[in-house]
């Protein structure tokens, strides 16, 4: 079944902001093989003038795997995760993000387009703090094997 066009462009907002913990960022730190000090130690964190420390750039994947959108889980949307495998991901940070930061996020899904039998679905989360201030961007996309509309020959 290919999946629902009617998606694309619909916001999805996360139902409750996201607190990054000490231990969050040390413990992905470690998990994606970054030494960088910043992340694991809170002295050369604060000496380099960070208020705690800094998550890795990567760190809003959590974001996207602890909280999937909505629409992902929305039936409607057709998704059949035994379909699913991880295409891209890319990251656009406005400023460092800190632990104790509280963050929301909302999902957008951005496209969904035919690559041969298969269909691409992007998802774009925005982040910010529970005040307002932007952090991030992260945009994955999704390869749904085998789901693309079969066309007349």
């Amino acid at each position: 079944m290919a999946l629902n066009r009617d998606f694309i462009g619909r916001e999805f907002p996360a139902t409750e902001p996201f607190i990054v913990g000490r231990e969050h960022v040390r413990d992905f730190a470690r998990a994606v093989g970054d030494s960088n000090p910043l992340s694991t130690d809170l002295a050369a964190a604060r000496a380099a003038g960070y208020r705690d420390l800094v998550a890795p750039p990567t760190f809003l994947t959590v974001l996207q795997f602890r909280r999937p959108t909505a629409a992902m889980l929305d039936p409607a949307l057709g998704l059949d995760y035994s379909r699913v495998v991880h295409g891209e991901q890319r990251f656009e940070l406005y400023r460092p993000l800190c632990a104790g930061d509280e963050i929301v996020s909302v999902s957008r899904i951005g496209d969904i387009r035919d690559a041969g039998r298969n269909e691409l679905m992007s998802v774009e989360t925005e982040v910010t703090t529970t005040d307002g201030e932007r952090v991030g961007k992260a945009v994955s996309t999704v390869v749904s094997r085998g789901t693309a509309a079969r066309r007349e020959s």
